[in-house]
């Protein structure tokens, strides 16, 4: 599948289709298309058969934030076909080919922007209790699966880690946004108490153990709504169990 990505803080995606090819996108996603690249809107994930396997798609798809209708653009005629796609929020937009991933990644949630049709997008539980409480996504996760392009969005500028057998990492849990299926995902109390009343950085952090790869983004969706929300507040990181009361401490 040919594409490209243009733009630098507000990214956009244009996939070039050949006749007969398709890819799926996230319902609202489309920012244009030429005139035969026909659209059509499936329930569920598209790779389901059979209403049970609809549902069960669909269900999956709501609880990793995604919508319960995919669209499918396929080009009509012997011509080429172009369909591009918007990201939702400041960030970068990764292609990556689930091949190279042993066909799955575990992302954030709401993180599937297009892809391959055929591609899976499923739900990934985390097993352990602190984790899925404190690892910043919940027990939910979202499980990308098949062998096709996938293009995932994040939030900010993206850091690509190679985590070596045994190698531990340590990150905010808001800025993980993706992992091979490897890695080993848990989480960890933030220093002593001081540093989690006054720290700002959150009681928690991911521990992230290789091998395997892991993405991190920048800028959190929680924390660019976080800071719009309070007005651009500073001093007191998103994470601080202070909040507000923190900033009135701090003289603002």
């Amino acid at each position: 599948m040919d594409f490209k990505i243009y733009g630098h803080e507000m990214q956009y995606l244009e996939l070039e289709l050949d006749e007969g090819e398709s890819a799926v996108a996230e319902a609202g996603a489309m920012m244009y298309k030429t005139e035969h690249v026909e659209m059509e809107t499936v329930f569920g994930d598209d790779s389901s058969q059979g209403v049970m396997g609809n549902l069960m798609s669909a269900g999956r798809r709501l609880l990793t934030s995604e919508s319960l209708f995919v669209t499918v653009f396929t080009q009509s005629i012997p011509a080429k076909g172009i369909v591009a796609f918007a990201a939702p929020f400041p960030g970068t937009i990764l292609a990556l080919d689930l091949k190279e991933y042993d066909g799955k990644l575990i992302c954030q949630k709401d993180s599937f922007l297009a892809g391959a049709r055929g591609v899976q997008v499923g739900i990934h539980f985390q097993k352990r209790i602190l984790t899925g409480l404190f690892g910043g996504d919940g027990f939910i996760l979202q499980k990308l699966e098949g062998t096709g392009m996938i293009f995932v969005h994040m939030g900010g500028a993206i850091r690509k880690v190679e985590l070596k057998k045994g190698e531990t990492l340590h990150v905010d849990t808001g800025c993980l946004a993706a992992m091979t299926s490897t890695v080993d995902y848990d989480v960890q109390q933030a220093g002593g108490v001081k540093s989690m009343l006054f720290g700002g950085e959150g009681l928690f952090f991911a521990t992230l153990k290789g091998p395997g790869t892991v993405w991190l983004q920048s800028l959190p969706f929680s924390r660019l709504a976080g800071r719009m929300l309070s007005g651009h507040s500073q001093g007191q990181g998103e994470g601080s169990v202070l909040g507000s009361i923190g900033n009135l401490l701090g003289g603002r």
